[in-house]
């Protein structure tokens, strides 16, 4: 029998460029002390914890961790690609709910590098060779970055299919850019028009601009994940719940379907939203408030659809009628995303839950959803996994 899981506390620190940040044992230790603060709890309370981050040595989580307390308890580091915050989050809501224990911590960190993402271990296949593979077959080499090369291919076939254009993309960007310029710990927030979108310099001629793909970002966030019982004996909020949550992985389809959308990871994205809205007893219709995974603005409009938030083949009417922003029938990464506010990879699901958490408590200040009641969570790590999350306000 599994029990329910409540959001007791979240804590971010604000993000920043590269080079402009504190090392990432700080900023870890200042995401979990917010956390804890938030949720009125002692570190001591914590029972087990799962830290995740991508760019760093083996027990980063420890060295973060310890700056908090050393109580002894399980520490796990996670990575998983660019899911790796929620995945953490997932494991330790999954702890609880199965009645391991009745207070888990997520946190999540990274410590980035200027410039598009690289192999670190050159020695070795890489786990992403297949997915190379597969792009030099669909849409060849291009001499770009992996990551641009990968989601820029699938906004492309998108485009293919359904006529999408890349002024679409520069309607996401621009919308991400005005929601950030209201949440003060968001990494770019000057207010970009669709045309300064375009005008920025051209990487895939036709396709993506340099501003349609997210900034390399430093920064850390937590979550503290408690039991029914263990929050009312402690007096603690049970105002936000995780009311349903999936992690999946790649299945056949991601090769065999050879089609570019497949390849980062559509229909990841839609079993696992399947699954939760089964779990959580909603449908797409009864989402207030989305923070999905624009890494690039082609991945925030092919998730739309992965999400059910809008038809297949309806995202560009959807982002046209204004669907995705403040008035529509989903604000969609009112934060200002990946795009605006940044990605710290380790760091980026855990920050979603701060975001929504906040949203649903109705203290989301200059970014509030008015009325907001059911909140999604999508978070993708190419290599690869999905964690969708659903969380209704009580």
């Amino acid at each position: 029998m599994t029990r329910k899981a409540f959001v007791a506390g979240v804590g971010m620190t604000p993000f920043t460029k590269p080079g402009q940040n504190e090392p990432y044992t700080e900023m870890g230790a200042a995401a979990i002390r917010a956390a804890l603060a938030d949720a009125g709890l002692d570190y001591s309370a914590v029972q087990q914890a799962y830290a995740g981050y991508v760019y760093g040595d083996s027990t980063c989580g420890q060295g973060v961790i310890y700056k908090v307390g050393m109580s002894g308890i399980p520490i796990v580091n996670v990575n998983n690609n660019c899911s790796t915050g929620s995945s953490a989050l997932f494991l330790a809501r999954q702890a609880v709910t199965a009645g391991i224990v009745d207070c888990a911590l997520a946190v999540g960190f990274e410590q980035m590098n200027p410039g598009a993402l690289g192999t670190i271990y050159t020695d070795r296949p890489s786990p992403t060779d297949a997915f190379g593979e597969e792009a030099d077959d669909l849409v060849g080499d291009l001499g770009i970055p992996s990551a641009l090369r990968l989601f820029g291919g699938a906004g492309k076939s998108h485009m293919d299919k359904h006529g999408t254009t890349i002024e679409d993309f520069a309607r996401i960007r621009a919308k991400a850019s005005r929601h950030a310029g209201n949440n003060p710990k968001a990494v770019f927030r000057a207010e970009l028009t669709p045309q300064d979108v375009l005008d920025s310099p051209m990487m895939w001629p036709g396709v993506m601009t340099r501003l349609m793909a997210c900034p390399p970002t430093c920064g850390g966030a937590a979550a503290i994940i408690v039991s029914e019982s263990f929050a009312k004996a402690h007096g603690l909020s049970t105002g936000v719940e995780i009311a349903g949550q999936a992690m999946t992985t790649d299945t056949p389809s991601t090769f065999q379907a050879h089609d570019m959308m497949q390849l980062v990871g559509y229909d990841m994205a839609a079993a696992a939203a399947a699954s939760v809205y089964e779990a959580a007893g909603v449908g797409p219709e009864d989402v207030d408030v989305v923070e999905l995974h624009d890494c690039f603005a082609h991945n925030e409009l092919i998730t739309y659809e992965a999400l059910g938030l809008c038809p297949q083949g309806g995202a560009q009417k959807y982002i046209a009628e204004g669907g995705n922003t403040y008035g529509g029938r989903h604000v969609t990464n009112p934060s200002g995303g990946l795009l605006s506010k940044g990605h710290p990879l380790g760091a980026t699901g855990l920050a979603q839950c701060y975001e929504l958490t906040r949203q649903l408590r109705g203290k989301a200040e200059a970014t509030q959803v008015e009325g907001a009641r059911i909140a999604l969570q999508h978070n993708l790590g190419l290599g690869g996994a999905c964690v969708v999350t659903l969380y209704k306000a009580a």
